[in-house]
């Protein structure tokens, strides 16, 4: 639906085993005669790694245009202009990517969805760490982070980003030139904030941050939300052993993260959060705050400890969202 030239795209969909009707349905529309006189380059292949990281690198090692969009499948396209106003920023050959400046969502998405797009972030403890990449009406801003804003203008800002202060920028919606891409080496995982941070090692990095929105269906309950906690912390801390992983979490704010601790501990910093949020921007979603950080800390918690015994991938058996 997108209002954007149908001979300039190409829909690759990495599918890592789906035992639903995704195969079917992609067949079907391939088949139908308005979407292929419409869109008719449109392919899938394998992710045999099966993770949405893995599942972005087997998209990307089949991609032929200049400009990439990783548009995970829990991502909706709010606008029909959406994919045109993201693009539009390429025309300065001096910006690298592109990303939304905030999450939006529509009336009658769920709860957490609503909770994540105020807060502006899917993880409570970013809000305390000041590292954050989407417009918080909690706080009035995007990023906590010193970055710097080269310019202002009417669609967009021209960031460029200081790898030593590199919000977690790169997830739900981002575009990338693929020439910048083919000079790194991403391996068999695209995490995302790890690829602007090796890119930077060797230019500067300027971004464009879209004066618009994308839809993040965020879980659909408290247990998939803390599944998706214990996963982020377990990937996180697998695949940092491995040595994959090069974005430096270690230069974390310990302020903020005590900051965080504590509030979950004593509640009432965690409450005052959800009233005042309540009071910029009237939903009950923000009620879900406490018990959002709550799991947080559990899940990252337990992740903690039990990575001293060891730590795995999560298993992917199973899982569903």
């Amino acid at each position: 639906m997108q209002d954007y030239p149908k001979d300039k795209v190409e829909i690759i969909i990495a599918d890592g085993g789906s035992n639903d009707s995704t195969l079917n349905i992609i067949s079907e529309l391939s088949d139908t005669s308005n979407f292929h006189h419409q869109l008719s380059n449109i392919s899938v292949v394998s992710n045999n790694l099966k993770t949405g990281e893995a599942g972005k690198t087997a998209g990307l090692k089949h991609a032929r245009n200049e400009i990439l969009a990783f548009i995970d499948s829990d991502n909706i396209l709010p606008d029909k202009d959406w994919l045109k106003k993201m693009v539009e920023p390429f025309n300065d050959p001096e910006i690298v990517a592109s990303e939304p400046i905030e999450y939006t969502h529509r009336p009658n998405d769920g709860y957490i969805t609503r909770y994540c797009a105020l807060l502006g972030m899917n993880d409570p403890l970013c809000l305390f760490l000041g590292n954050y990449d989407r417009y918080s009406i909690l706080t009035g801003r995007w990023t906590e982070l010193p970055v710097e804003i080269e310019d202002d203008r009417s669609e967009y800002l021209k960031v460029t980003l200081d790898p030593k202060a590199m919000p977690t920028i790169g997830a739900n919606g981002f575009l990338i030139r693929k020439i910048i891409l083919d000079k790194v080496e991403v391996g068999n995982y695209f995490f995302d904030i790890d690829i602007l941070y090796n890119i930077s090692a060797s230019q500067a990095v300027k971004i464009a941050k879209v004066k618009g929105g994308v839809i993040h269906i965020f879980s659909g309950n408290i247990s998939t939300f803390a599944k998706k906690q214990k996963r982020r912390i377990r990937d996180y801390l697998y695949y940092s052993k491995l040595g994959v992983r090069k974005y430096p979490w270690v230069r974390i704010n310990k302020i903020g993260l005590v900051k965080f601790i504590l509030s979950c501990l004593f509640l009432f910093p965690l409450l005052i959060q959800s009233i005042k949020g309540y009071l910029k921007k009237p939903d009950g979603a923000w009620f879900f705050h406490p018990l959002a950080c709550w799991l947080t800390l559990w899940e990252y918690g337990w992740g903690q400890i039990g990575s001293i015994f060891g730590v795995r991938e999560l298993r992917r058996k199973g899982w569903r969202q």
